[in-house]
């Protein structure tokens, strides 16, 4: 069950769908990974709203919830659903901790899927995600958005993730959406929205 809250919660981590999308060239990828490693040097720290959308096959309707996204350099993460529950996920220290509606848990991250779900959603705040040696990362581009996917390569993450995507809208360096497809076929979808960037956050968002 925590993986699955943790997952969720990363992707992290809406109505999903995967974009048709166009390659981009070698070039085109080397400028956009450049564009956003330079532009995320200067992040300490990132606040955000969020709308996120659950699509599983034995439903008939997305689990659709809402949030905070908190987010401080170098590693410490706060997931914070408002609607319609309370429930917070912080990953700190190496380890999650849980607030389930006042019922408070942790778990050792160290060394396990969940420590390297977090680094990545941490990486997209600092232009290092692309260098994770636990994925293969691939670029694409749309219309609206540049776009970087990630395959895992182990098969212990490939049991719970077929591929994570990236939505950065054009001329940006911060993700607006993050979409995942589970191996089970479920999908995930965060949008994210109002956005702050290097704005003050209280202790308390990291602590439950």
């Amino acid at each position: 069950m925590i993986k699955n809250i943790a997952f969720g919660a990363f992707l992290l981590i809406s109505g999903l769908f995967f974009a048709q999308n166009t390659a981009m060239s070698g070039t085109e990828a080397k400028a956009f990974v450049t564009r956003v490693s330079s532009g995320t040097q200067q992040i300490k720290t990132l606040q955000s709203d969020f709308t996120q959308t659950k699509k599983m096959d034995f439903l008939d309707k997305n689990i659709v919830t809402h949030g905070k996204m908190s987010l401080r350099s170098p590693n410490m993460l706060s997931w914070r659903y408002t609607k319609p529950y309370q429930y917070s996920i912080v990953f700190k220290d190496n380890k999650i901790f849980i607030n389930d509606q006042g019922k408070k848990s942790s778990v050792d991250a160290k060394s396990k899927t969940f420590e390297k779900i977090n680094k990545l959603i941490v990486g997209s705040s600092n232009g290092k995600m692309f260098n994770d040696p636990e994925f293969t990362v691939t670029y694409f581009k749309n219309a609206s958005f540049d776009v970087a996917r990630f395959t895992p390569k182990s098969s212990q993450l490939l049991k719970y993730i077929k591929q994570i995507e990236l939505y950065f809208p054009k001329n940006q360096s911060t993700v607006s959406q993050v979409n995942m497809l589970e191996a089970s076929g479920d999908t995930t979808n965060i949008v994210f929205k109002n956005t702050k960037i290097n704005a003050p956050i209280a202790a308390s968002e990291f602590t439950l």
